[in-house]
């Protein structure tokens, strides 16, 4: 069957936005083409630096042709009905349309419409100027003269060529044949920018696959990222050295190349009195280079990685020596803010007020630091204060919370004081990123305790669902301090999340005390801290989206948190619970007794609708239920009666497993009950007894959970 090539170039395409735009080519061009009921085997989307590229395998040579019926109007309507009629089927008179007979209905116009399929040449040269023209970059421009009226084409960069071909595999091609913006589709590409520019006529995928690797262009981001980092880890290898792997790094890397030449350049020892994290980050930032460390020791090595998009005659000195110069003017700047955020400010005599509101040490470094943080008044947000009113607010609930996570009080109140005070030195003024890191470099050279140092890097963790979870109990009550008064304070001001937008990141801090508290075992009352009652239901909604990405099932969650379970501010509890019910309804026993349940309650909610609700309450009658001689009935009112107490006893002893174990007793009972038992008796008091002992049984279960929020 035939297939399809597609390929964009033009200018610089920048790396962030490649892999998207990929696939955002593929989705379009692939819904277009289902929608119109061109069915394909299979798509793939490719992106360089330069260029677009999709291909479309096992597309037919034609769309279905289509049948339709369309019903019409009652033989002898209106004429205004027929005209209508014959106009929407495509009519020119009654004549053309057939005429049907119903028993009941009577006589009416049926309109057969046949349309033969579009040939799928055709369809691509509607779909892909269309497609050109909509597409979301996120940032686009217009060039050339048309511009200045606005009409022109939106790109991200100028659009140069369109390569567009159809055919099959056993055939040549035909070219697509449309036109965008005065470009008009062709079988031509262009190669390697230096090495091979000139235009390269190309038929079908494979071929051009092939005639851009002999043009030194890799289609293939993949694969790209592969040569990068396989030639990277050999030449740290050759040379005694092991490459510091960078995920991030090497993806935009393998988007600023078409054909990547792995190079190795080195800088001054001397250099290597920076903190290997700013080392890291001055060459990653300014030069888009890897680093290199010693595999023995774990020090960085006065090596590193840049990627040439050639091959240079000169095997690539003249562009590691460029990129040696650059290197070390940059290293030469971290050298600097490192002595310079090491030595005591100039300013000292202006910072004592701000000491003693904190009790800081103006002899400290990182104390002068957070001194003048205070001083500047740098504002954290225009309702909330500054950085230095939120850090007291933080340095107070890390002393609260310190007991409560197994933390010494006074470490929790240093540390949190101490949090944010590398904000104003020169390397985080330079390398936002480094935040934390940097203050845990400046903590431990003053002689800080060992867990306050950490704390201060940790205290920003977990950044997200994947990021590490601090275990120090000092970090622990910093960082959960840190982002419940973030927490308190956005919802204070009233500034939630809404839809999709959270522009401070709530989200992902309420997920962040969620993991902190759930994976240190921490038993948290969480509304002494949250008050709000809509910030807990937040964090209940945020538990839900973590334990289902765990594989929870969410309806488990809501039954835990349901009406008439206690403990909803112990996200611990939740998920303990959460685990034990999961497990409980997994076995027989738990299914029967939910199956159960759900005729139970779906009895006494019809029921409940003709005697009111509330008119079973209260415990069933066990004289009647013994007068009534049924062993089932009386099997179950025993049952209840012992199930019952051991399973709030359970709860209350946060032993889960036994509290399920207890209800599991229930399901002999409440199988045979329903079996052989007559719940709505022509005898009202049989009838109102038998109920309120359903009830019973409904309450019993509201004890571990609300299980009419259970799916099944």
């Amino acid at each position: 069957m035939p297939d399809l090539l597609l390929e964009l170039f033009s200018e610089e395409i920048p790396a962030r936005m490649q892999r998207k735009a990929a696939e955002d080519l593929k989705k379009l061009v692939t819904d277009a083409l289902v929608e119109r009921g061109l069915v394909y085997e299979g798509a793939k989307a490719f992106a360089t630096p330069r260029r677009l590229a999709l291909t479309v395998a096992g597309l037919p040579v034609r769309g279905r042709d289509v049948r339709e019926e369309r019903k019409g109007p009652r033989v002898g309507a209106p004429d205004a009905a027929v005209q209508g009629f014959l106009k929407a089927a495509g009519l020119a008179s009654l004549d053309q349309a057939t005429i049907v007979s119903d028993p009941k209905k009577g006589d009416s116009y049926i309109a057969v419409i046949e349309k033969p399929g579009q040939e799928t040449i055709a369809a691509i040269a509607e779909i892909v100027p269309a497609v050109i023209r909509a597409f979301p970059w996120p940032k686009s421009m217009r060039w050339g003269k048309a511009s200045a009226a606005g009409a022109s084409l939106r790109w991200v960069r100028p659009l140069h060529s369109i390569l567009c071909t159809f055919g099959a595999e056993t055939e040549d091609p035909e070219v697509v044949a449309f036109e965008v913006d005065g470009i008009t589709s062709g079988n031509t590409t262009y190669g390697h920018r230096f090495h091979a520019p000139g235009p390269i006529t190309v038929r079908r995928f494979d071929d051009y696959v092939a005639s851009l690797e002999r043009a030194k262009v890799v289609l293939d981001a993949d694969r790209r990222k592969e040569i990068i980092a396989t030639d990277a880890r050999n030449l740290a290898f050759a040379a005694g050295l092991e490459l510091v792997e960078d995920e991030g790094l090497l993806e935009e890397v393998a988007g600023l190349v078409e054909w990547p030449v792995v190079l190795m350049g080195s800088f001054e020892e001397r250099f290597l009195d920076i903190p290997g994290e700013a080392i890291r980050a001055t060459i990653r930032a300014n030069q888009k280079c890897f680093v290199l460390r010693d595999p023995a020791t774990g020090e960085l090595a006065n090596r590193f990685i840049p990627v040439s998009n050639l091959v240079a005659s000169d095997g690539g000195l003249a562009i590691t020596a460029g990129n040696g110069r650059v290197v070390r003017a940059r290293l030469s700047d971290a050298a600097y803010f490192w002595a310079t955020d090491r030595g005591p400010l100039p300013d000292l005599d202006t910072l004592k007020a701000s000491a003693e509101k904190f009790g800081l040490d103006l002899s400290k470094p990182l104390d002068q630091r957070m001194a003048k943080l205070d001083k500047l008044g740098v504002v954290f947000h225009a309702k909330l204060g500054t950085q230095g009113q939120r850090v007291q607010r933080i340095a107070a609930l890390a002393k609260e919370l310190a007991p409560i996570v197994g933390a010494d009080p006074a470490q929790a109140e240093r540390a949190a004081k101490l949090a944010k005070a590398d904000l104003p030195t020169e390397m985080v003024g330079e390398f936002p990123e480094l935040q934390g890191l940097m203050g845990r470099k400046y903590a431990e050279l003053q002689g800080e305790n060992a867990s306050v140092a950490v704390a201060i890097e940790e205290h920003y963790k977990p950044l997200g669902p994947s990021d590490r979870v601090p275990s120090d109990p000092v970090s622990v009550a910093v960082a959960l301090a840190d982002k419940l008064d973030t927490l308190t304070g956005f919802w204070a001001i009233d500034e939630k999340p809404t839809g999709s937008k959270d522009p401070y990141a709530l989200r992902r801090a309420a997920l962040g005390v969620i993991r902190l508290v759930v994976e240190n075992g921490v038993r948290l009352p969480l509304a002494r801290f949250a008050t709000d009652a809509d910030l807990l239901s937040f964090f209940h909604d945020r538990l839900k989206v973590m334990l289902r990405d765990q594989g929870a099932r969410h309806d488990l969650v809501d039954a835990v948190l349901g009406e008439g379970a206690s403990g909803n501010d112990d996200l611990l509890l939740i998920t303990r619970r959460v685990a034990a019910l999961g497990r409980f309804l997994e076995t027989e026993d738990g299914k029967s007794l939910l199956a159960g349940y759900k005729r139970a309650a779906n009895i006494l909610k019809a029921e409940e609708k003709k005697d009111g609700e509330g008119a079973f309450a209260g415990a069933a009658d066990l004289q009647l239920i013994a007068a009534a001689g049924l062993i089932e009935e009386k099997a179950l009112a025993v049952a209840l009666a012992q199930a019952t107490p051991k399973a709030e006893t359970a709860i209350a002893a946060e032993d889960y497993e036994g509290a399920m174990a207890a209800l599991a007793e229930l399901r002999p009972a409440v199988d045979a009950f329903f079996d052989k038992v007559t719940v709505n008796d022509p005898d009202p008091a049989l009838r109102a007894n038998r109920l309120k002992l359903l009830n019973q049984l409904r309450e019993a279960t509201r004890a571990v959970a609300d299980f009419g929020r259970i799916a099944g």
